[in-house]
């Protein structure tokens, strides 16, 4: 499991994003289905920011790391892979 998010990715995920999904699910109400989504996704939000690690950002051959600009895809050199 490669790092492929960055300190601000991960920062806003796990200050802005978590806690907002929380509030509009206590508004919501904690048991409704919306509630119940959004705690989910400030779980996934919470636990990708922890990890330092996205799955979805691997589907899509992206990253918010500095060190990686793109994963899993390698630069065309002289018509090589």
């Amino acid at each position: 499991m490669t790092l492929n998010m960055g300190t601000i990715d991960r920062s806003l995920r796990a200050f802005v994003v978590a806690p907002l999904a929380i509030v509009v699910a206590l508004i919501l109400g904690a048991g409704t289905f919306g509630g119940i989504i959004l705690f989910v996704v400030a779980g996934v939000m919470l636990a990708t920011s922890a990890t330092g690690y996205c799955p979805n950002y691997t589907l899509l051959g992206i990253s918010t790391h500095p060190r990686l600009h793109r994963v899993g895809h390698h630069h065309l050199r002289d018509g090589h892979a």
